[in-house]
């Protein structure tokens, strides 16, 4: 069923989008997904890479990414069982550096360092925002629409005026930019630059290759030619310990739990940034 009046293939795409942030953005587990990077871990030596969890909040937030098919769980035998990411979680793993090189040019400067996995969420939690893909979706390729059309599109069985209170938010997420009330919105350079992220989770979505994000209909650019090395934080100052590069031949990043947290770690890390405003 259409949730959107996009023609199917992009209502496809963005449903399909949705779903991966979906999986991917709730409290925890992308760090549950990082700590798993390697070989295959016991409940025990997971639980000890994410202290702060209680076994009973760890148990469900494998239980979810089991469901997802982003983890697997191995029973070798009644005492000793694994968990490991399966070929598609792995798959998955190379988009977070790709985030981390847009939350560095894009969102705003902290009064300190932040590690890379703070940057994931806060980026994730602002992708996840309600009907965001879909007005994202529609301003790359209208680059300018109304509220009133955007409405039509977006949310084509609802009152047209709801459109406005995730347009606010966009616009004080930084995504969106309109010169005022009753002007056109478009995205801003930020929104724009998106691209490569939102074209990679579409792929993955797809079951296609990252690279594949390149020739996206909406967020790729088809002339331009496939990385020639996987995607890594920006070059402009250290790179955050948290994301390290993907060697060639490799499924996955190198993760090492000391590498979590680029710079000072806390007893319990930070939630996510909650829902009013992405500054930090």
């Amino acid at each position: 069923m259409a949730i959107t009046a996009l023609p199917p293939d992009t209502d496809i795409d963005i449903a399909r989008v949705t779903e991966v942030l979906a999986m991917i953005t709730p409290r925890w587990n992308v760090r549950i997904l990082l700590a798993l990077s390697g070989p295959p871990l016991r409940y025990s030596e997971l639980a000890a890479k994410v202290s702060w969890l209680q076994n009973g909040q760890l148990h469900l937030k494998l239980q979810s990414l089991c469901n997802a098919g982003l983890v697997e769980r191995t029973e070798h035998t009644a005492r000793h069982v694994t968990y490991g990411h399966t070929e598609r979680g792995a798959a998955l793993l190379p988009v977070l550096p790709m985030i981390v090189t847009w939350a560095e040019e894009h969102l705003e400067t902290a009064d300190r360092p932040l590690p890379a996995i703070e940057q994931i969420e806060d980026s994730l939690t602002l992708l996840t925002r309600r009907h965001a893909a879909a007005i994202l979706w529609v301003l790359k390729s209208r680059k300018e629409v109304s509220g009133r059309a955007l409405a039509r599109i977006v949310m084509p069985n609802s009152d047209w005026t709801n459109v406005y209170p995730p347009l606010r938010q966009l616009v004080a997420d930084g995504l969106v930019d309109t010169e005022g009330a009753g002007q056109p919105y478009r995205l801003s350079a930020a929104g724009d630059g998106l691209g490569p992220v939102l074209g990679a989770l579409s792929a993955w979505s797809a079951g296609q290759p990252l690279d594949q994000a390149a020739h996206h209909p909406v967020w790729g650019h088809p002339l331009a030619k496939p990385a020639s090395r996987p995607w890594v934080s920006s070059q402009s100052r250290p790179e955050p310990a948290a994301i390290s590069p993907t060697r060639t031949g490799e499924s996955a990043p190198a993760w090492q739990n000391r590498d979590l947290f680029s710079h000072v770690t806390t007893a319990r890390p930070k939630a996510a940034v909650p829902a009013g405003g992405p500054r930090r």
